[in-house]
């Protein structure tokens, strides 16, 4: 009789529950306040450039003039929705059901939208600025497209249904 089977079992077993213990996994809170606190500037940032580009086009200004605005807009939301997907990504995944589908649709809508903000600056940095009629009606379809891509990107928050995350958005400071 050899007591060190039975230790042997006893400390697996502790070794598992502290392994299980430690997932890593954000509780539901710590989650939404990382993914908020993330957002928050990426919004901010993306209506700075929206409103910023509406003043500069309803300024007169020349084709080229508006090219580079726009590209400007285009390239910055982009670039601010990548940083946005990132931190969002680095929240990791919550630990509630299907915890994982809800990150990847978070972080899935993001990139989405980034490659509509950058295939939009792709397009604008192709036009020719002359004829200007010619130029302001590839900026429409350039713009419509946008919009086409941006709401096939958005998060269909009906599939990422988690009483637990609704609950900690509803309540933690940073998504207020």
């Amino acid at each position: 009789m050899r007591p060190a089977r039975p230790l042997s079992v006893v400390l697996l077993f502790a070794l598992m529950a502290s392994v299980v213990a430690c997932s890593g996994a954000p509780d539901p809170r710590v989650w939404a306040a990382s993914v908020c606190a993330t957002l928050s500037p990426w919004r901010t940032e993306i209506g700075s450039l929206t409103s910023r580009a509406q003043q500069q086009i309803n300024a007169n200004t020349t084709p080229g003039q508006a090219k580079e605005n726009l590209s400007r807009l285009f390239v910055g939301a982009h670039d601010a929705s990548e940083t946005a997907r990132a931190g969002v990504a680095k929240a990791g995944v919550p630990d509630v059901s299907n915890g994982q589908q809800i990150a990847e649709g978070f972080t899935g809508a993001l990139a989405g939208l980034r490659d509509a903000y950058g295939k939009a600056a792709t397009g604008i940095n192709g036009l020719a600025t002359t004829p200007s009629k010619t130029f302001y009606e590839q900026v429409a379809k350039v713009v419509d497209q946008l919009n086409t891509d941006y709401a096939a990107s958005s998060l269909d928050t009906s599939k990422l249904n988690s009483p637990e995350l609704k609950q900690a958005f509803d309540e933690v400071p940073e998504c207020r």
